[in-house]
């Protein structure tokens, strides 16, 4: 069990010390990040395409569009281990050839038997065609401007034994493929005690209730023949491809308001005057939790097998590599981000609002079904919708750094309270092992 000192218990609720702890200071621009480490993180010109396997070191420093270099003092390939107190100790290439670990422990986080391990996550994955219009690039300019906050207040505690450990992960491949995932499997999140991350959007919010996600690739086998002299010889995968189509269309009247499917069909023939062959269709099935998405997919599967009975065709239907899982809400936690979030003029929605808006889907979500953690989106200063080439700019824009480095002070500041209130680290643990028991499946 994870205890604290009177002596930091006292000076922690003590709001000048939080301050100076912190380094922040009313309407100050700096707050708990130097000017050093403004551009810390910037991938806005040569983003890391999702899924595959583009160079990425440790806190990626690459040129902006807003100009100049950024600067890192945690630089690619290097591992430094000379003073614990002081340096990060860096895996590059951790687990997948672009992640990477980085960990930092206050001087008695070396030596406890068992630290508190805090975790902060890094995205950099872009989209194919217009680059981050996701805001990926401040998602790891969010996780590691946090992670080196949190380090400056714990240096400015100095000669106090505390049992602290700060992660630092790097997570490539959210958009497609499911980094974390591979992570999870591999042990990347075995000792951590919390996780930390947020997520860029069009307006302040705690929480989103990001949904289960599972996609397949289905393939139709037919019979080439020529369509004109003689196709009754044929049998026709595009027309397995459309039945599909059109059976999950007719579907939709018996879906559920909170279910959504959405696909293409990527492959139809390749001549007019060719009976296709061979077909293919690409699809997403996303539904509130996973107890519910297999309902849903089997409903789909049976959609896909009827149209290759019809056709006289042979159907493959194959699941991605991973399913991503809903994100489980911890309210004592969002609950202490906004409350630091608001001491720093962030303006949330309500919590109706968090429930009842759009979604997507995140392999986090998977995360926080074995840590407890926090997803938050904040606003970036720009009305833009993500996925489009308009976010892309708002993500390389100046008036972007503000809005997050704002957010990842909040988001030091949570952790700093998860270190310094026990009793709020009892709550968020309670509150994550009441939401497994619920989302059991």
């Amino acid at each position: 069990m994870f205890h604290l000192t009177p002596l930091v218990g006292s000076a922690i609720k003590n709001p000048p010390a939080l301050q100076h702890v912190l380094g922040l200071r009313s309407n100050d621009g700096q707050g708990i990040i130097s000017l050093e480490h403004r551009s810390i993180v910037r991938t806005a010109t040569r983003p890391e395409k999702s899924g595959g396997g583009a160079r990425t070191g440790f806190f990626p420093a690459t040129r902006a569009r807003t100009g100049g270099r950024s600067t890192c003092g945690l630089q690619k390939g290097r591992s430094t281990f000379r003073t614990p107190a002081g340096s990060w100790a860096v895996q590059p290439h951790y687990q997948l050839a672009t992640a990477f670990r980085a960990e930092w422990g206050s001087p008695g986080g070396w030596a406890a038997p068992r630290p508190l391990h805090l975790g902060f996550l890094c995205e950099y994955d872009a989209l194919p065609g217009i680059g981050h219009a996701c805001g990926h690039n401040l998602i790891a300019e969010v996780g590691a401007a946090a992670a080196l906050g949190m380090k400056g207040a714990l240096e400015s505690l100095a000669g106090l034994p505390l049992p602290v450990k700060v992660i630092v992960l790097g997570t490539p491949a959210e958009e497609d493929g499911g980094g974390k995932i591979d992570l999870i499997e591999a042990g990347a999140f075995k000792n951590l005690d919390v996780v930390f991350m947020a997520h860029p959007s069009q307006e302040n919010a705690a929480y989103l209730p990001d949904v289960a996600e599972h996609d397949v690739t289905v393939k139709y086998y037919g019979k080439a023949s020529h369509a004109a002299a003689y196709p009754w010889e044929g049998l026709n995968a595009l027309d397995a491809a459309v039945l599909a189509y059109n059976n999950l269309s007719v579907l939709r009247q018996q879906l559920k308001p909170t279910w959504r499917v959405h696909g293409i069909i990527k492959n139809g023939g390749v001549k007019p005057n060719i009976i296709p062959s061979y077909s293919e269709l690409i699809y997403y099935f996303r539904a509130p939790s996973m107890k519910e998405l297999p309902v849903l997919t089997k409903k789909a599967e049976d959609c896909f097998r009827a149209a290759a009975l019809a056709t006289g065709c042979t159907v493959e239907i194959n699941g991605g590599a991973h399913d991503y899982y809903n994100v489980l809400p911890n309210k004592s936690l969002w609950k202490a981000y906004v409350e630091n979030g608001k001491k720093l003029g962030i303006d949330f929605i309500s919590e109706d609002a968090m429930f009842s808006g759009p979604s997507g889907s995140t392999d986090f979500g998977n995360v926080s079904f074995v840590v407890p953690g926090i997803h938050p989106y904040f606003y970036i200063g720009s009305n833009a919708l993500n996925h489009t080439e308009q976010y892309t700019e708002a993500a390389g824009s100046q008036e972007a750094q503000f809005y997050t480095l704002r957010t990842a002070k909040a988001l030091a500041m949570t952790a700093l309270d998860v270190i310094f209130k026990p009793e709020l680290l009892e709550r968020i643990r309670e509150d994550f092992r009441l939401k497994l028991e619920e989302e059991k499946f």
